[in-house]
């Protein structure tokens, strides 16, 4: 009789309504292969709420106060970080160090600067840290990737990603947003991303960028608005908003191919009906009705990530969503700060490490530096 395989020990870092909205329910659906055994806070009535929690769904879960302590007491493969984003790349390279893989909430980190710290982590502890993307990995996406690396579509030509929400005095009312010490950034690396990471993951590398930046609303320290002209290595042109002030709230990805347009609406989350496909008036009805999204819907959630991270990690190998792929992303955000806050063009692989933009999102800039 073979016996059930060990299922791996994986541990939250901050139980906020990311982790308990989220994550848990993406350790619940796999529960077969991980199992949920230490979470870690520093505010103990918010830690008790999350281990009750917790055990209504069946998991038992230890309680620490000390990321440190955790590590050496419950020796986790796998460590999911949902705290605020200051507390990101120290917490990354500490599990790292311990042994265990990473996921963590976006951005990963605040600067190009700390990126490479965590990938020196990486290098020198055999392990890997990803940044939750969930879009990537919902059937949707995967389908259109697909069919636009294939050809299928004909050649990208041009390309709209728009992440316009809203967020009123309230949301800016908790102490660490708004500031770059602690956020990074404004819509730019705290809304946008995830929207301009699938606009990547769909296009590929991108050349350079164009981009305007504004406080037009709320009294903070970074933007409230960002917008951006891209160019893509493919020779297709993009325009990328980012907006907290937008009554109207929508997600929305739009790429016209040489034979169809593809485009993606949404708000936080897809499922494959929100994927619409037109064919160009020349494209053959046949080979468009194969472009429709599959039968098989997955939809865009944390859950679908993690089970993506969980193959690599069966398989040794460096999961979605790490390494240079992810650094590409948060090297976008800071091309598009640089862009906006310099006035001119920025190019891929121009923010080295003497570039004041590589050390913060804000470059130091007079008008956009943290106020003292």
């Amino acid at each position: 009789m073979s016996s059930t395989p060990t299922r791996l020990r994986a541990a939250v870092v901050g139980t906020g309504g990311i982790v308990t909205g989220s994550h848990l329910p993406a350790l619940r659906a796999h529960s077969d292969r991980i199992e949920l055994r230490a979470a870690v806070d520093v505010d103990p009535a918010r830690l008790d709420a999350f281990r009750t929690r917790a055990r209504e769904s069946g998991m038992d879960v230890e309680g620490y106060a000390d990321l440190g302590a955790m590590l050496d007491g419950v020796r986790p493969d796998l460590v999911l970080i949902g705290t605020p984003p200051s507390l990101h790349r120290a917490q990354t390279v500490a599990s790292l160090k311990a042994g265990a893989w990473v996921l963590c909430e976006k951005p990963l980190c605040l600067s190009l600067a700390e990126y490479d710290k965590i990938a020196a982590a990486e290098e020198a502890s055999g392990t890997y840290a990803s940044v939750v993307f969930q879009h990537r990995y919902g059937s949707g996406a995967v389908h259109a990737r697909q069919l636009i690396a294939s050809g299928e579509l004909g050649v990208p030509r041009v390309a709209h990603c728009q992440t316009t929400w809203h967020r009123d005095s309230d949301y800016y009312a908790v102490p660490w947003r708004g500031r770059w010490e602690s956020e990074g950034g404004g819509p730019t690396m705290g809304h946008g991303i995830h929207q301009f990471d699938l606009l990547l993951h769909l296009l590929g590398d991108w050349t350079e960028i164009r981009a305007m930046a504004a406080r037009l609303v709320h009294d903070t320290e970074s933007e409230d608005v960002s917008t951006a002209l891209v160019r893509f290595e493919s020779g297709a042109l993009a325009t990328v908003v980012n907006s907290v002030l937008s009554p109207d709230e929508v997600s929305r990805i739009r790429v016209d191919c040489a034979d169809a347009t593809v485009e993606l609406t949404h708000l936080y989350g897809y499922s494959n009906d929100d994927w619409v496909y037109t064919p160009a008036p020349h494209a053959d009805a046949v080979r468009a009705t194969a472009w429709r999204t599959p039968a098989a819907d997955v939809p865009s959630s944390h859950a679908a990530q993690l089970g993506a991270l969980l193959d690599a990690y069966e398989r040794g190998v460096r999961p979605p969503g790490s390494g240079p792929d992810a650094r590409r992303t948060l090297e976008f955000a800071a091309a598009l700060y640089k862009s906006a806050f310099t006035r001119r063009p920025v190019r891929a692989g121009e923010i080295a490490a003497d570039d004041p933009y590589y050390p913060a999102m804000h470059g130091s800039h007079p008008d956009w530096s943290p106020r003292r």
